[in-house]
């Protein structure tokens, strides 16, 4: 009968100074970057996966600790989503198997925690580097409007409220800053309150073939510097909501990172 493995013997000691080590000399290099992401959904993971592929220093910054947004479960907790063609392209090139479904025109069939799984390996194995448990709660906006970045701070501390726990926030600066924050839209929800643009209407009436299209459409440029992806065009315009078809949420990070990647070349 084979010996098992004899784990190496790890001290303690060693242990919490060499996570501390390597987090603080990480999060030093995520102070200053070409873009950040706020929200790590379908929209926003494969959008950092290609534009730190490019070569584009991407960080996400996602609130809550999972990454993943609404992709986990599909839709009424029955753990399969649909995908539109051509995004089953995306997540085939990821590893993720798609099954086509016959009776439906250009409908896919995915297992969503597969999916999310392997969006979340694509977005590290690019290059992007990931801020969990960190919210966004303001803009760094210069004189002249130009938006450099964003505010942020611990989850749990701002879940706590302030009078409870006051902990100042810090603050992250890039190029660009893209909302991919689905419904809530709160980069450009942001823009509104320091009346930079009006007000994030939210989604409209489910319709899915009309929302995919639209957030198709209307991915791209909202406010200079800041771009909208995946569900979050949806709410920013006030378009039909889609419910558990994902297509267009991979399709508009793809093509957000594109645009981004020509804006920031032509800088």
């Amino acid at each position: 009968m084979p010996k098992p493995p004899t784990p190496a013997p790890l001290r303690e000691k060693d242990i919490t100074r060499h996570i501390a080590r390597e987090y603080y000399k990480e999060f030093d290099q995520l102070i200053e970057s070409d873009v950040i992401i706020v929200g790590a959904g379908p929209s926003g993971l494969i959008c950092a996966h290609d534009l730190a592929a490019m070569g584009f220093k991407t960080v996400i910054v996602e609130q809550s600790l999972a990454l993943g947004g609404g992709f986990w479960s599909g839709g009424y907790l029955m753990n399969k989503a649909t995908i539109c063609e051509p995004a089953n392209e995306i997540l085939e090139e990821i590893g993720v198997p798609c099954k086509k479904i016959t009776e439906c025109a250009g409908m896919y069939m995915v297992d969503p925690p597969h999916a999310t799984g392997a969006l979340i390996a694509a977005a590290y194995k690019g290059g992007a580097k990931i801020m969990n448990l960190t919210r966004v709660v303001d803009l760094i906006i210069r004189r002249d409007g130009i938006l450099e970045g964003v505010v942020v701070n611990s989850t749990t501390a701002e879940m706590a409220g302030h009078d409870i726990i006051h902990v100042d926030p810090i603050a992250l600066e890039s190029k660009i800053v893209v909302d991919a924050t689905g419904h809530d839209a709160i980069v450009v929800e942001l823009l509104h309150k320091r009346n930079l643009h009006k007000a994030v209407p939210g989604n409209g009436a489910m319709w899915v073939a009309q929302s995919e299209q639209e957030i198709m459409d209307r991915t791209g440029e909202v406010y200079p510097n800041c771009f909208v992806i995946g569900l979050a065009v949806a709410a920013v315009y006030g378009t039909p909501r889609m419910g558990p078809a994902f297509g267009s949420m991979l399709l508009s990070g793809r093509y957000g990172a594109e645009l981004i990647k020509k804006k920031l070349k032509g800088a």
